[in-house]
């Protein structure tokens, strides 16, 4: 596919479709009991960042979120790190969500008895559940995990992959007022432990099996690794997939009385851990206060122990509802779907859906075996909501593989695509090879705040390779190093105002000296996101990837998602990386490293192409010194390129302090990259 040029219009959407938004349904709103005269995206945008608080007061109450004590107040303290949301409130966000089963919309009552999840895996049969029989699980597991002594507060882990059961779990374990956490089971034990042992779990949701390719994989002892080391374990909850042995029973906690110390902690089947008497009509939800802690997610750890980041209840619930209304344009008859493992925050953000009582979907395997499973799913299920990583399209495109020519999506109404920069091709791939009425959105945000800071919305025209605005309530912006806000050329992303879903805290940092330093040392009370941003005069902007891995040359500073743009579109070249790095003689180098396709050699023609490409779409001063053809690019194991790491490799880090292995994909790729550090000052020469 030829290059795209960024910017270019690709869909605007109809009158119809603007008027039937929950974007035009919340402007009437606001406009009927605020007195406002709103009119469009932007103006409520603007409106939403001039008062925050009256922003998310009104998300409130045209939502109807209820709480079994008022909030005092909406924003106490609008200090960023330490802001206080709704003070005094008390909720569940469980509850919240699943009432969205019989949501009223358009004055029609929705059907209990519709699909709430629709999942995939290798393993079974296409399965669904409704929202009553959702509704009944939820309320029987949480009564379970309240028999084994599960209190507020208390840590519930899950190794499970992406399934109704991982959807009961986290609405159970948020019922009761626990702390939910999950990793997936591609992760090795080392990864899960890094992050796990932080937190001192008390229960542990698992799988001894899953399959990926058409391949099981057995992970009986990776369990009884992960329950050894972590003693503050009391059950083990066993959901068994692929008919493996159940895990070992955990160790008693260490903390009871001696005379306890031998026994044995308990293991529960699934099925055992629903047999009980409960039901959704007499169960009591757990009332919490709008900060007390949801779920733990963990930064990558590329190069250290990943941080536990700590959501609040109240902040993602309110948050969801904003986005599922106002951003992804659910309804209680939509269908979203987005190709993610437990592993990631998609997971997390997934579940929001539900905030406006639309089903989701949730596959486990390889979106490939035994053939495109994706798109084919996407026609069975009526999925209307479909996201995917910018890798997994990248990889349809390199294929030449079209899903419309085998399947209909005309359901399909919105593509979302992040986790790493969007490039203006795969904007135009979607409404090329799946039809031409799609909201395509480009978006960032993810781990740190359970959401989107900026993103798209239903209402505004699409451009290629352009995220369309700040999403509401979010004060988002380009900074310069000087802390002056710019448009119109690459800054630091800034948010400047408090949102909140941002983190209560992260878990173990008894005084918050590593919240501030990874948001708030650059630039004091301002959150700094860490994306290299570029907005432009109508608020759109476009991210070029993560600040610190910008390519500065001679003063020059370009994101490397530019350049594998215009690399990887060469015939022959199938991924890249490049690093610039400082030697320590004070002279600087930039290396670039490709991995040739199939039946193609790294040649003079392809080396031309490169600087040709790089000197007129870039600059010449970004033209790489060397290129180095190598066998795999180091990934993250949410699919991200290990830039920094392989930079700290490169610049003498031992090994142990620059790549955490236990947070790459494909750790081998590491190694070649500790063999050139070696000899790094001779390739300079």
């Amino acid at each position: 596919m030829s290059q795209v040029e960024a910017g270019t219009p690709l869909w605007e959407p109809s009158q119809a479709r603007i008027e039937n938004s929950g974007v035009n349904r919340f402007i009437k709103w606001v406009n009927q009991h605020y007195s406002t005269e709103l009119s469009d995206y932007q103006t409520l945008w603007r409106w939403s960042v001039e008062d925050v608080a009256r922003f998310w007061e009104a998300v409130w109450q045209c939502y109807e979120i209820e709480s079994s004590t008022p909030y005092r107040e909406v924003l106490c303290d609008a200090q960023m790190p330490g802001t206080q949301w709704f003070a005094g409130a008390k909720l569940n966000m469980a509850e919240y969500l699943l009432k969205q089963g019989e949501i009223e919309f358009n004055g029609i009552q929705s059907d209990p008895l519709r699909p709430a999840v629709l999942a995939e895996s290798e393993i079974f049969e296409p399965r669904t559940i409704n929202w009553v029989d959702l509704r009944e699980q939820v309320a029987q597991l949480a009564t379970h995990l309240r028999s084994a002594g599960v209190q507020p507060g208390d840590r519930v882990v899950a190794y499970l992959p992406g399934s109704i059961e991982s959807i009961v779990s986290v609405l159970a374990v948020m019922s009761v007022g626990a702390i939910w956490s999950s990793c997936s089971p591609d992760f090795g034990p080392k990864s899960v432990l890094e992050r796990f042992s932080q937190i001192e779990p008390k229960v542990l949701i698992t799988v001894t099996g899953y399959s990926y390719n058409g391949k099981g994989f057995n992970r009986l002892d990776a369990v009884n690794q992960i329950i050894e080391a972590l003693p503050s374990l009391t059950e083990v909850i066993h959901l068994p997939w692929l008919d493996h042995a159940a895990p070992k029973p955990p160790n008693a906690p260490a903390n009871k009385a001696s005379a306890d110390n031998s026994a044995a902690g308990k293991i529960s089947t699934w099925a055992q851990a629903l047999d009980n008497d409960a039901s959704y009509a007499s169960f009591e939800f757990e009332q919490v206060e709008f900060n007390h802690p949801l779920w733990i997610m963990y930064s990558s750890g590329t190069t250290g122990m990943p941080k536990g980041i700590v959501h609040s209840q109240g902040g993602v619930l309110i948050e969801s509802i904003k986005f599922a209304w106002l951003h992804d344009d659910l309804k209680p008859d939509s269908v979203k779907f987005f190709f993610t493992t437990t592993g990631w925050a998609m997971f997390n953000m997934l579940i929001g859906g539900f905030a406006s009582g639309s089903a989701i979907v949730l596959f486990d395997g390889s979106p490939t075996y035994p053939q495109e499973r994706l798109w084919d799913m996407s026609e069975r299920f009526g999925i209307t909501y479909f996201g995917a990583s910018p890798t997994y399209i990248n990889g349809l495109m390199a294929a030449g593989y079209s899903p419309k020519e085998h399947f209909d999506l005309s359901k399909i109404t919105t593509v979302a695509s992040g986790g790493s920069p969007v490039s203006p091709e795969n904007f135009e791939w979607f409404y090329q090879n799946i039809h031409e009425d799609l909201h395509v959105v480009s978006m960032s945000g993810g781990t740190d705040i359970a959401s989107a800071f900026v993103g798209g919305t239903p209402t505004q025209p699409v451009h290629a390779g352009i995220i369309q605005a700040p999403c509401l309530g979010v004060d988002a912006c380009g900074f310069d190093d000087e802390g002056h806000k710019i448009v119109g050329e690459d800054g630091e992303l800034v948010i400047t105002q408090p949102m909140p879903s941002m983190p209560l805290f992260f878990w173990n940092d008894k005084d918050g000296s590593r919240y501030k330093s990874s948001y708030f040392e650059t630039f004091p009370g301002i959150w700094r996101q860490g994306d290299l941003v570029h907005f432009n005069e109508d608020n759109s902007c476009s991210i070029s990837g993560r600040s610190d891995a910008t390519l500065n040359r001679f003063g020059i500073r370009i994101g490397t998602s530019e350049i594998y743009r215009n690399v990887e579109c060469i015939e022959g070249i199938k991924d890249s990386l490049i690093i610039n790095i400082e030697l320590p003689s004070a002279q600087f180098f930039m290396p670039m490293f490709v991995v040739m396709k199939d039946g193609f050699e790294l040649n003079d023609n392809i080396l031309k192409q490169i600087k040709k490409n790089l000197s007129e779409n870039c600059s010449p001063r970004h033209v790489p010194e060397k290129v180095y053809v190598i066998d795999e690019i180091p990934y993250t194991l949410s699919g991200k390129k290990q830039e920094i790491p392989v930079k700290k490799l490169l610049t003498g880090k031992p090994l142990e302090k620059a790549v955490n292995l236990g947070a790459c994909a494909n750790p081998k790729a590491i190694e070649y990259f500790v063999e050139f550090a070696k000899t790094i000052e001779q390739e300079y020469a």
